[in-house]
């Protein structure tokens, strides 16, 4: 309910608080999709072990820059010594072909650089989205023209073309990470979130609780923000659950193209690229970063299908199906209605 219309009811009447209760009903939705909570509960794991990257490196012992040539048969290739890519105590899933250096270190320190930069990118997307978003739909024709342009423009950009073409020009000394966030947060993603934001936009604005904050003199910024955003919340929660994955996929091909994350500083898709040609040789050296990747993406993929649908009021019928409160609600058969009608008839006679 908007502040302008509470504002002018009579004291004492009773309101609710759609926020809290539609929290509450979000959680209650998305707590009878069992797929959703346990990609929720990987997804968890996959953030604590990007954090604890130099905790549970310091325990392994090891790090994931400095090499072990005495582990890697030179006579064979570099080709790591041992069973199963030299996995031992001192290093819990193996070395790296040639460099010798620990596979465990390696993969969640990469862990770190995929994540971050996947999560940084759809922030700047975000922003960038709902702002623009926003303020076509709210600005006069031409504004809203003029940005309906640019992101359909943005939406027609080849983004791997640009993103190569920019990530070579740039100087090497600036922090590779943060630039391929920038990258992929500025080319991709922002624009299809944008037309989606101003056509929501549109709808809200013409509803009462806007035209009664309008009449009350609230500002275009005030109303942008008391009252449009928490309208805006629930797809654009949605959108952001299906960028992450995107962005992942995306800095992993970066990568593996060799124009992304630069050696030394480990990434999954680095090691992709590294490993192509030990697929036969050192097969955990390409399944690792393979399988990681394959986890992560999926993790996402179906906790943003989870999220879309708890917020998809449309969907309560299809989740309550099965549930205690369908059951409930399940309409009476023909021979219970007549069996209850005689019922009510004999207790009338008598």
């Amino acid at each position: 309910m908007s502040e302008a219309l509470l504002t002018s009811q009579p004291p004492g009447t009773d309101t609710a608080v759609p926020g809290a209760s539609g929290a509450r009903q979000f959680w209650r939705r998305l707590r009878t999709q069992r797929a959703a909570l346990v990609a929720a509960a990987v997804v968890a794991l996959l953030v604590l072990v990007a954090l604890a990257a130099p905790l549970l490196t310091a325990i392994e012992g090891q790090d994931p820059t400095t090499y072990h040539p005495s582990l890697v048969d030179s006579a064979r290739g570099g080709v790591p010594i041992g069973s199963f890519g030299g996995v031992s105590a001192e290093h819990w899933l193996g070395v790296e072909p040639q460099t010798g250096r620990d596979l465990f270190a390696r993969l969640v320190y990469g862990a770190r650089v995929s994540l971050g930069v996947a999560l940084a990118a759809t922030v700047v997307q975000l922003l960038l989205g709902v702002v623009i978003g926003v303020a076509a739909g709210l600005g006069n024709r031409w504004v809203d023209l003029l940005l309906t342009r640019i992101a359909d423009i943005f939406v027609a950009m080849p983004l791997m073309v640009v993103a190569l073409a920019l990530l070579a020009v740039v100087p090497t000394s600036f922090p590779r990470p943060v630039l391929v966030a920038l990258v992929v947060g500025l080319v991709s993603g922002w624009a299809t979130l944008a037309k989606m934001v101003r056509a929501q936009t549109l709808t809200l604005k013409e509803l009462d609780y806007v035209a009664a904050a309008r009449l009350s003199g609230w500002s275009t910024v005030r109303i942008a923000r008391r009252e449009l955003l928490p309208g805006l919340a629930a797809p654009v929660i949605t959108f952001a659950a299906i960028l992450v994955p995107s962005n992942i996929t995306v800095e992993a091909a970066l990568s593996f193209l060799g124009v992304g994350v630069k050696p030394p500083t480990p990434s999954w898709g680095q090691m992709l690229t590294s490993a192509d040609v030990w697929y036969q040789a050192a097969p955990q050296y390409l399944l690792l970063p393979a399988g990681a990747l394959f986890v992560t993406v999926l993790a996402f993929t179906v906790l943003g299908d989870g999220v879309r649908t708890a917020l998809d009021p449309r969907a309560a019928s299809r989740l309550r199906i099965g549930t205690g409160r369908g059951r409930e609600a399940k309409p009476e058969t023909k021979g219970e209605t007549s069996r209850k009608a005689r019922r009510e008839t004999k207790g009338v006679a008598s």
